[in-house]
C-alpha cells in the first residue's frame, strides 16, 4: 500500500527539521506560518501547497536536489532544473576564475568530490590527470607526500558526503590534537621535488543558484602559506607550460 503524499512529505520534512535541530515553532516563524500548521503537516493531517513546501525547505536550508524530492513527495512537479543552461554558463565563468587564480592551484568538485574542472597549477601540484576523485587523490595517492596527513585528512573528510567519508576514513591516521587545539584552519604540508609546500585553502559554494548542478558545485582554491611555497608554485606552472 502506497503512503499518501501528505504522509510522505510530512515524514521527510520532520526528518529535515531534526537534522537541522530546529523546533516546530522556530520553523514556523522562519516560514511565516504557525506551529499548528507545521505539526499538522508533519503528522499527515494537512497536505501543504507547493509554495509552502518550498518555503519550509528554504527555511531548513534543504539542498535543491532534496527540495525537488520533497515536492515530488507532496505530489508536485520539481521546480529546480538539473544541469540546465545556467549550469553551463556558470561553469564557463568558473573557468575564468580558475585561470585567474594562477599560478596557484584551484579545483571545482561535485558533492562526491569528483573533479569537475581544475587549473594547470592543480595538475602541477598533484601530478594527477583526469578523471579524478579529489578526496581519494589526497587521502590515498598523495598520502605518502603529505606531512600532516592526520590533520589534513580530517579537513578533507569534513568537506565530503558522509558515505564517501566513511569509505576513506580508514586511510586517515589517528590524531590527538591536544588540549591547546582551537580548531583553526589546517594548512596542507605537501612534499614536492623542490621542497615542502605549505598551502592554505578557501572554499566557495553557490548558495543562491537555482540550478541543482550549480548549487552542488564547490570551488577550493589553494594559497601559498609562505614565500617559498609561492616561488615553487610559480616555477612548477612555468615548467609544466613549457
Amino acid at each position: 500500500m502506497t503512503a499518501s503524499p501528505q504522509f510522505l512529505v510530512g515524514n521527510e520534512l520532520r526528518e529535515w527539521r531534526r537534522r537541522r535541530r530546529v523546533s516546530q515553532l522556530e520553523l514556523a516563524l522562519r516560514a511565516g506560518t504557525t506551529q499548528r500548521h507545521v505539526s499538522f503537516i508533519e503528522g499527515g493531517r494537512s497536505r501543504p501547497g507547493r509554495e509552502m513546501v518550498v518555503r519550509l525547505a528554504e527555511s531548513l536550508d534543504v539542498p535543491l536536489r532534496d527540495r525537488n524530492a520533497l515536492l515530488i513527495s507532496a505530489g508536485f512537479a520539481p521546480v529546480y532544473p538539473e544541469d540546465g543552461p545556467e549550469a553551463e554558463t556558470v561553469r564557463a565563468a568558473l573557468r575564468h576564475v580558475l585561470d585567474g587564480h594562477l599560478p596557484y592551484p584551484a579545483v571545482i568538485v561535485d558533492p562526491h568530490a569528483e573533479l569537475v574542472d581544475a587549473n594547470p597549477a592543480f595538475w602541477a601540484l598533484t601530478g594527477a590527470s583526469p578523471p579524478v576523485n579529489v578526496a581519494r587523490l589526497f587521502l590515498v595517492d598523495l598520502a605518502p607526500r603529505i606531512r600532516n596527513l592526520p590533520e589534513w585528512g580530517r579537513h578533507v573528510l569534513n568537506g565530503i558526503d558522509p558515505e564517501l567519508a566513511a569509505e576513506l576514513a580508514p586511510f586517515v591516521p589517528p590524531w590527538d590534537p591536544g588540549p591547546d587545539y582551537a580548531g583553526f584552519a589546517v594548512p596542507l604540508r605537501l612534499e614536492s621535488d623542490l621542497g615542502e609546500l605549505r598551502l592554505l585553502t578557501t572554499l566557495a559554494h553557490f548558495g543562491t543558484a537555482l540550478d541543482v548542478a550549480v548549487a552542488e558545485l564547490r570551488l577550493e582554491a589553494f594559497l601559498p602559506g609562505d614565500p617559498e611555497t609561492a616561488g615553487i608554485l610559480a616555477k612548477s606552472v612555468q615548467t609544466r607550460s613549457a
